[in-house]
Formats: C-alpha cells, sequence, structure tokens
C-alpha cells in the first residue's frame, strides 16, 4: 500500500495506465536569424492559445464553467506583455526560442513555487504548463493524451496539470495517482469536479505502478493498492457502494437549514478565491460567502487593480449570491504573497513583517481604493469587509476611520453604497486571541483564521515536515485560544465564524458548537456533508464532550477522544 493526499473521495478500482509527460529537454543553440527565431516562438504561441481556447470550451461541458476558468490562466500567462516582451528580448540577445521560453517562464516559476501559500504555488503549475506546451510544439513533441483511456482507467502521472486533464474521458477514468499536489492543486480540484477519487503526492509512484496493474485509489483515506488480493477488492468494492449510498443520501440536506440536533440555528457559507467560485458556492447550496480571498485580483494583475476594476469583481459575487452574506478579506499581500509591481523589500522573516493590513494602512490611498469598491459593491448585497492580520486595536480603529473617510467622498459622488455595512476582523494571531475582548468592541464580526492562528500558536510551519507534527487544531493551546475568541465574540453580541480548515473537521464541529460558534465556512464540496453533521449533535452532548476534550493535555488525546464520540 502506498500513502498520499486524500485529494478526491470516494473508491476508484481499475487498471493502471501511467502517462509520461514529454521530454522537453534541449541543446541551446545561437539562432543565425533572430527574426526567424521569433516567428517560431510566435507560431507555437499562436497554437497554444488555440489549443488551449479549444480545451476550455470542451471543459466547460465535461466539467462545468468553474473548473474550466483554471485553464484561463495559462492564456493570461501565453499572452502575458511581460513575457512575451522577455522571450523576443533574449532572443535578440542571441538565445533560441526554446531557451528564451524556459527562461523566462523558469522566473516564474521560481517566484510562484517559493509561495508558502498552497493555492498560490498551484499558479507555478501553471507556468510550467504553458512552459511544457510551448516546448513541445517547438521541438515537434507530442503533449499527454487522456482522451482515449480504457474503461475503468487509473490514471497515473507525476504531475496531473490542467493541460491533461482538459480531455479526460471522465466515463473511463476509475481513479488519478500522482506524484505531486495537494488538496488545493488544480489535479485536486478539476478531480473533484469530475468527482473522480483521487491520491495525490505518492512519491514515486510511476516507478512503482505499471501499466496494466490493478490499481485499487482509496481517495478518502489517501490509500493507493497496487495489485490487490481478492479479499481486498471485495472490501473495498463494499466501501465504494457505501461511499456512494452516502453520497446519495446527503442530497436531502440540500435546500435545508443548517441547525443543531435541539434546533440551533448555524450558518453554513463557503471560502472563495475568485469571483467565478461563488458559482461553485451556490451549487453547493452555500448560505453565503465566509472568505472571500480578495488577493487574487492584485496576483492576476500586472498592475495596480482600478476601483471600476474592484468593483466589478465584488459586484459579480454579491450579483451572484442573491443577498446572502458575503465577507470580503481586505488584501492579504506580503509574507508568501509577493506581487511583483509592487515592490515589497525582502525580509529575514516576511510573515511577521511588513504585510496584510500592515501593508495596508501604510499605502492608505492605495487602501481607499479598495475600501471604496467593497462600498460600491455593498449596493448590490450583502458585503462585509474583513480585515486580514490585527494583532492591535488601532489597527481596526485606523481602518474603519479610513471607511468613513470612503464614505463621505461617495456621498459627495452622489454614489449609492450600504451606509451599515459591517467590518469585522480576521483572528489569527495570538495577539488578536488574547484582546479578543477589546476587539469585539470596535469590529462587527470576527472570522477565525484557524490555519494562521494554529501556525503561529504552535510556532510550527505546515509546510515543515519536522514539525508538521505540532501543526493540529487539536492542540490544547488552540483549543484554548478557540474558546477564548467565540466566547469574547459572543459576549459582546457580534457574530463570530471560522473560515480555516478546521470548520469543516467532522471531528472538531461538537466543539465548535459547544464554544457557540455562529458560523462555518468551508469549502464548497464539504457544504452538505458539514451540514449533515452538525444536525447530529445537541449542544448539550456536544457540551459533555467538551467538558471532557478540555480536560485532556495532549493533541494525541484530544484526537482519540473525538475520533470515539464521532458520529
Amino acid at each position: 500500500m502506498f500513502k498520499g493526499v486524500n485529494a478526491s473521495d470516494g473508491f476508484g478500482i481499475g487498471v493502471a495506465q501511467v502517462a509520461v509527460a514529454p521530454d522537453v529537454s534541449f541543446t541551446p543553440v545561437a539562432p543565425e536569424d533572430p527574426e526567424k527565431e521569433k516567428q517560431r516562438y510566435e507560431a507555437a504561441l499562436e497554437k497554444f492559445v488555440a489549443q488551449t481556447n479549444a480545451q476550455i470550451e470542451r471543459m466547460k461541458v465535461s466539467v462545468g464553467e468553474e473548473a474550466a476558468l483554471i485553464m484561463g490562466a495559462h492564456i493570461e500567462f501565453a499572452e502575458d506583455e511581460g513575457i512575451h516582451d522577455t522571450v523576443n528580448s533574449s532572443i535578440d540577445a542571441g538565445m533560441c526560442a526554446e531557451q528564451a521560453v524556459s527562461e523566462a517562464y523558469n522566473t516564474y516559476y521560481t517566484m510562484f513555487s517559493q509561495m508558502d501559500d498552497e493555492l498560490f504555488r498551484e499558479r507555478a503549475t501553471d507556468v510550467a504548463d504553458v512552459k511544457t506546451g510551448l516546448l513541445a510544439d517547438l521541438l515537434g513533441k507530442e503533449v499527454v493524451d487522456l482522451s482515449t483511456l480504457p474503461e475503468n482507467s487509473i490514471i497515473v502521472v507525476k504531475e496531473l496539470t490542467p493541460s491533461m486533464t482538459a480531455d479526460i474521458d471522465k466515463e473511463n477514468v476509475a481513479g488519478i495517482v500522482t506524484e505531486t499536489g495537494g488538496r488545493t492543486s488544480h489535479s485536486a480540484i478539476i478531480a473533484r469536479a469530475l468527482e473522480i477519487p483521487a491520491v495525490l503526492s505518492v512519491e514515486d509512484a510511476t516507478e512503482h505502478i505499471k501499466t496494466g496493474d490493478m490499481v485499487i485509489v482509496d481517495g478518502s483515506a489517501g490509500d493507493v493498492l497496487v495489485q490487490p488480493s481478492k479479499e481486498d477488492l471485495e472490501a473495498y468494492r463494499a466501501k465504494a457502494k457505501a461511499y456512494a449510498d452516502d453520497k446519495a443520501a446527503l442530497e436531502t440536506y440540500r435546500g435545508k437549514k443548517t441547525i443543531t440536533a435541539d434546533g440551533e440555528t448555524k450558518l453554513l457559507v463557503a471560502n472563495i478565491g475568485n469571483p467565478d467560485d461563488a458559482n461553485a458556492a451556490a451549487e453547493h447550496d452555500a448560505e453565503g460567502i465566509g472568505l472571500f480571498r480578495s488577493e487574487f485580483l492584485f496576483m492576476d494583475a500586472k498592475e495596480l487593480p482600478s476601483e471600476d476594476e474592484q468593483f466589478a469583481a465584488y459586484q459579480k459575487v454579491a450579483l451572484r449570491m442573491k443577498g446572502r452574506p458575503i465577507i470580503i478579506r481586505t488584501l492579504d499581500v506580503g509574507g508568501d504573497k509577493e506581487i511583483p509591481y509592487m515592490n515589497l523589500q525582502k525580509e529575514d522573516n516576511p510573515f511577521m513583517g511588513f504585510r496584510a493590513i500592515r501593508y495596508c494602512l501604510n499605502n492608505p490611498d492605495q487602501y481607499k481604493v479598495q475600501l471604496t469598491a467593497l462600498l460600491r459593491a455593498s449596493a448590490f448585497g450583502d458585503i462585509k469587509i474583513m480585515l486580514p492580520l490585527v494583532t492591535a486595536l488601532d489597527e481596526v480603529r485606523k481602518a474603519r476611520s479610513l471607511v468613513e473617510e470612503c464614505k463621505k467622498e461617495l456621498d459627495e459622488r452622489g454614489v449609492s453604497y450600504d451606509p451599515d455595512i459591517e467590518v469585522g476582523t480576521m483572528i489569527e494571531t495570538p495577539a488578536a486571541s488574547l484582546i479578543a475582548d477589546n476587539l469585539a468592541e470596535v469590529c462587527d464580526f470576527f472570522s477565525i483564521g484557524t490555519n494562521d492562528l494554529i501556525g503561529y500558536t504552535m510556532c510550527a510551519d505546515r509546510g515543515n515536515d519536522r514539525v508538521a507534527y505540532l501543526y493540529e487544531v487539536y492542540q490544547p493551546a488552540v483549543l484554548r485560544s478557540l474558546k477564548r475568541i467565540i466566547s469574547e465574540g459572543n459576549k459582546r453580541g457580534i457574530m463570530v465564524g471560522m473560515c480555516g480548515e478546521a470548520a469543516a473537521d467532522p471531528l472538531l464541529i461538537p466543539v465548535l458548537i459547544s464554544f457557540g460558534l455562529g458560523e462555518f465556512s468551508v469549502s464548497a464540496p464539504s457544504i452538505l456533508r458539514t451540514r449533515r453533521i452538525i444536525s447530529q449533535w445537541t449542544k448539550e452532548e456536544a457540551d459533555v464532550l467538551t467538558e471532557k476534550v478540555l480536560t485532556l493535555k495532549t493533541a494525541a488525546e484530544v484526537k482519540a477522544a473525538l475520533q470515539a464520540a464521532a458520529k
């Protein structure tokens, strides 16, 4: 058995088809005629864009518009003026088209791959995919074709790129195994959209698994079985049937309110990264948006997006959600999110440096552009403004003061907005947790960002395998922090939500119910499952379990107790 990342739930049983990416290695040769070399590059670029647009149209039919938009990033990179100019300049300087393309795209690949946030690291995959496509055409190589696979195929590949998945025949693919990628990777997103079980980051999968091997993919547990025994096959076929039955049962929760077993209403909303993700949130029956990461608007731009450009993105989400609440986090730049045109200075410890709210408040004119766009969009829906990485009360006061300035300026312009728009804080630092009582006096809501709160509280980088054992929401220190934050918010009568991954943790949900969490913000595919788990617990049952859990002294003890009580 091989272990990997459980990226797309379900069970796939079939025959391995190992896909090998084209060899795009080359020996640089200085061109005799740079103009002809540029023409080769332009021809390859034109062909790549045409093929990608065709793939996008096919994906809209096969997996839906949301997943198809992933391929849009390929077009953006291929047509990026900066990359285009760099390639042509390199050719003029004596490089062949292959070398010019390779070096230009490698620069962007390095920038994105070094970011800590996995969502942004996926941009590196897009860059590499475009580079491979262009080089394959320049070298006359064929790219991987997954459109003509036999029935019940298990795709095994080093890296499943968006361009590979564009032509997958869903009916013939039973499972996916890769050597790279995580739960938020594009491979995982597309696999979930296709509803194909997938296990990613299986070390040396293409060496251990051969075409023709019988393979079981357990996308729920992250297990891959090669040449399984008869007993294993029977056991997993039974699991596959039970999973299908359970999935059908979840549909009974669609269109229903999110309430505990004793009738306490909760708000169940979705996390999104761009305006188009709102479609998936609505399709999965989200009751609103608990976190819209606005930095994607800035990451995907060549310069600071204008007020109108930002307004259009926020308005699009507001109209799509039709009056349901939408929490939009203001620009969270710095740390691992480096945006070239902002020219941020290099820091020894960027995660504790000049980032997020600190950057925004130090650039008030720029920040007011975003706040004004948010205010304008609030005329079209229930938009709320959330401040990231707050560690001091003054930060909230200054931000709120800027919001009031923007309101006055909009009044002078005669532009409509919601005068009662709520301004809240993302609680993701120990400092914010410790002064939660003070912050509750100046905030309209809290949203707990458990991903960073765990890391900062435990002083553990989740990307560092040597300290990963510390990065757990079950750590007593983290649980005490969550209890304090929720309690202080509830005392003040403000909404307290959670937008970190822990909000969808089936083991933790009863503890969050006991603490009094009012809003659960999860990934769109987790909506119905989270609603069902919430419905299985009464407040009294949750309180009894939580009282016991809070007496425990290690994360292992806490997790074991929650597992024993799981419904």
